[in-house]
């Protein structure tokens, strides 16, 4: 059995230089005993003799310094016995004159010789076996190191401690080194190592640790996560599914939820949402309960998806469980439950939000009363309003809006107006292009042409960008007012300021127009308009309701002569006044 130092520093590749005075030992080397001269003492002589090692080996003399072990190669056996012994310093005796020899004598290394037999052999092993991986290793082709330590449990505590200071290399030079003497490491020991290599990315070198381990039978529920989250990261998530198919196969006792957790949020990653369903019903399969980082998972990953009804299933199977939700979990749950609408389900979760001491953000407080606003709960809205600012939060832009929105839908346009101009006066800042057209679309409900302009030259003023809709908004209230000069009046201030008309502005336009008799600007505007059938319909229906059916006419053989095509109701308007010359 090769013989082993503990606390050497290099691998036995210094040889002794000759030195002019030295003798020859029987097989050729030069030796001499330690001196330290005639100076020193005893005590200094020994001690300085104690840290130099000489090593017979083959024929050479060789020296190891202090404090590291020497080194091997990966894959060798470390069965066959290497010629080393060691000449005690203290036991050469003295010359003649009562005084020690000067100290060893070196000689020129020479290469070809530092490495043979086993050592050789190894390092070529290792060659080997790094090119047939393929891939990249973090360390490259690790020394052996002679180990004087034989205790597995002790040197596995070594090997934690390298691995968690993440001294790759050094890790990587033990681990080898007692595969090599014949020495086990811990299965603790071995997941250390393949963590430290995961964490830098080095996926040969831990995919070699990991076969080490499955062939030793090894392998833990803690070393398939680790190896899954590598390979999902390297190869992608359905290679990591495909492994997982495999050690189930394999060590199915072993897979434990927290593997399950690990592919379930590789795959919530990928947005797959489909893997992720069957991963959760192959836990329940195989009989695993759920911990509170997998329904977190799965919450998360199915709200994300869209698969509200299935985020609502992994959250009552949560409770079934006897597991209390996170206020992550419970603030999805309420995202995806107001975006569906189920604003019942919602109220229900933020009630047991409040009753385990949690304090919901603005956000959710804002999706709540923008879902009751949908719903047509306006009071419901509003008292979470009031439960907001008693939270000692402070409403902004979106719930205002939602506010608005929600007294709108109820039909309180005077109310939306009064609540508008309260946010005017007190928190002036908060004034967007949103919240001026809710004002505006319950200006135009109600045919409030005058608030409907002075709204919209507040605008101007505040230096807002102001959309078509704003402005068709206001048209509206002029239409419904029966105010067509005025509406045409905001048509051309709208085209002035360089905003595009929509087909909604032209058809809101035109009624009034038509409503108002004015014909003449009728025919501009559709001069103006490029081609488009409804607006061509709308016209002809106005003129023929309000009786102007040779205009009608008119604009139904233009309307044809451009290539458009009437509806139905167009249809039946000219037929109905064929025979008419009026």
């Amino acid at each position: 059995m090769a013989a082993v130092w503990s606390g050497c520093s290099t691998s036995f590749s210094q040889e002794l230089p000759p030195h002019p005075r030295g003798r020859r030992g029987g097989d050729g080397a030069r030796i001499h005993p330690w001196s330290g001269g005639a100076g020193r003492d005893a005590t200094t002589r020994h001690a300085e003799a104690a840290r130099t090692v000489v090593v017979f080996a083959r024929g050479r003399v060789r020296v190891c310094r202090a404090a590291a072990p020497c080194v091997l190669e990966p894959d060798v056996a470390g069965k066959e016995e290497v010629g080393v012994a060691v000449w005690g310093m203290d036991d050469e005796p003295p010359v003649a004159d009562g005084h020690r020899r000067h100290g060893l004598r070196r000689r020129p290394v020479r290469p070809a010789a530092v490495e043979e037999g086993p050592v050789a052999a190894a390092r070529s092993a290792a060659s080997a076996s790094a090119s047939a991986a393929g891939s990249k290793s973090e360390v490259g082709g690790s020394r052996l190191h002679f180990l004087e330590e034989r205790d597995e449990e002790m040197l596995s505590r070594r090997l934690i401690k390298l691995s968690q200071s993440n001294k790759v290399r050094s890790a990587t030079e033990l681990f080898d080194s007692m595969r090599a003497s014949g020495l086990q490491p811990s299965a603790h020991a071995c997941n250390s190592l393949l963590a430290c290599f995961v964490r830098r990315g080095s996926f040969a070198d831990a995919m070699k640790v990991f076969e080490f381990m499955k062939g030793k039978g090894m392998a833990t529920g803690h070393s398939y996560t680790l190896i899954l989250k590598a390979v999902a990261t390297t190869e992608g998530y359905f290679a990591a599914l495909k492994m997982l198919d495999e050690i189930e196969e394999s060590d199915k006792k072993n897979v434990d939820v927290i593997v399950y957790n690990t592919v379930i949020s590789v795959c919530g990653r990928a947005k797959d949402w489909r893997q992720v369903e069957r991963l959760w019903r192959r836990l329940g399969e195989n009989s695993l309960s759920g911990t509170l980082m997998t329904y977190d998972l799965l919450v998360s990953t199915f709200v994300q998806c869209g698969q509200s009804e299935l985020a609502v299933d992994a959250y009552q199977e949560m409770f079934k469980s006897g597991i209390d939700p996170s206020e992550d979990i419970l603030k999805a749950i309420i995202a995806s439950c107001t975006k569906e609408g189920k604003w019942k389900f919602a109220l229900t979760t933020f009630r047991r939000m409040l009753s385990a001491g949690m304090k919901p953000s603005i956000i959710v407080f804002n999706s709540i009363i923008n879902s009751l606003g949908k719903a047509g709960e306006d009071e419901l809205a509003f008292r979470m309003y009031h439960l907001l600012t008693s939270s000692g939060l402070k409403p902004d832009q979106y719930t205002w809006s939602a506010l608005l929105s929600a007294l709108y839908r109820s039909g309180r346009c005077w109310d939306v107006l009064d609540l508008f101009q309260g946010i005017k006066t007190k928190h002036s800042a908060l004034l967007n292009n949103h919240l001026y057209n809710i004002a505006l679309m319950s200006c135009e409900r109600l045919g409030q042409w005058e608030h409907g302009l002075q709204l919209l030259w507040m605008m101007e003023r505040g230096g807002l960008q102001i959309s078509a809709v704003s402005y068709n908004h206001v048209i509206g209230a002029c239409e419904v007012a029966r105010m067509p000069k005025v509406a045409l009046k905001v048509y051309r201030r709208m085209t002035h300021r360089g905003c595009s008309p929509d087909t909604f502005t032209h058809l809101s336009v035109i009624r009034a127009c038509i409503w108002g008799s004015l014909w003449n600007e009728v025919e501009d505007i559709l001069e103006e308009v490029a081609p488009d059938s409804s607006v061509y319909n709308t016209v002809i229906h106005g003129l023929c309701l309000r009786g102007k059916i040779r205009l009608a006419r008119k604009v139904y053989t233009k309307m044809r002569s451009i290539g458009l095509k009437p509806d139905g109701k167009t249809r039946s308007f000219m037929l109905q006044n064929l025979a008419t010359d009026y």
